[in-house]
C-alpha cells in the first residue's frame, strides 16, 4: 500500500509553462528599460557572480562538512546547505532574473537558514507520510495508540514486557 503523493498537474503547468513565460517577460521588460544590449551584458554577469558564489559557498560548505564529520558529528545542517547550494547555484546558472533571485535566496549565507527550514519541513512531512502505523518511526505502533493493527481471528494477543536477566550486559 503506496501513500506516495504525486505532484498534482497544475502545479507542473506552473513550473514548465508559468516559469518561462515570467522569466521571458521579465527579460522583456529589463531590455525596454535598459536596452537589449545591457540585459544581455547583465545576464553574463549575473552567471558569472553566480558561478563566483557558488564556489565560494560551495568550498565553505565542503569546509563544514569535513569538521562536522571529523568531531563525529551527524552533519545534517551541512548536507542541507550543499543541497540548497547545488539546487542554488542550477538556478543562478540559468539564463533569466526570476530564477536568479531564488538562487541567491538558496545560496546567500544569510537567506539559507530560511531555505534549509523549509527543505527540513518538507522531508520530514513526506518522511512521516511514508512510515507505516501513521508516522510512528522504527515500523512499530506508538504507545497508547488506540489505532495501531491488532491481530483479528488469527490468534490472541498477550500484551507483556521483554526481560533481559543476564547480567553480562
Amino acid at each position: 500500500m503506496s501513500r506516495r503523493r504525486r505532484i498534482p498537474v497544475w502545479l507542473l503547468a506552473i513550473l514548465f509553462l508559468g516559469i518561462p513565460l515570467l522569466e521571458l517577460y521579465v527579460l522583456i521588460q529589463v531590455g525596454q528599460v535598459i536596452g537589449v544590449g545591457w540585459t544581455i551584458l547583465l545576464l553574463i554577469a549575473d552567471s558569472i557572480f553566480g558561478g563566483w558564489l557558488i564556489k565560494h559557498e560551495g568550498a565553505r560548505a565542503f569546509r563544514a562538512l569535513n569538521t562536522a564529520l571529523a568531531s563525529g558529528r551527524m552533519p545534517a545542517k551541512e548536507l542541507a546547505d550543499g543541497i540548497l547550494i547545488l539546487a542554488g547555484g542550477i538556478l543562478m546558472l540559468s539564463p533569466g532574473f526570476v530564477l536568479d533571485v531564488v538562487g541567491l535566496v538558496l545560496i546567500l549565507p544569510f537567506t539559507r537558514p530560511v531555505a534549509r527550514k523549509a527543505l527540513s519541513s518538507f522531508i520530514a512531512a513526506r518522511m512521516i507520510s511514508t512510515l507505516p502505523f501513521g508516522g510512528q518511526p522504527g515500523g512499530q505502533p506508538g504507545a497508547g495508540n488506540d489505532n495501531r493493527p491488532r491481530p483479528g481471528s488469527q490468534g490472541t494477543v498477550v500484551e507483556g514486557e521483554v526481560v533481559d536477566d543476564d547480567p553480562q550486559d
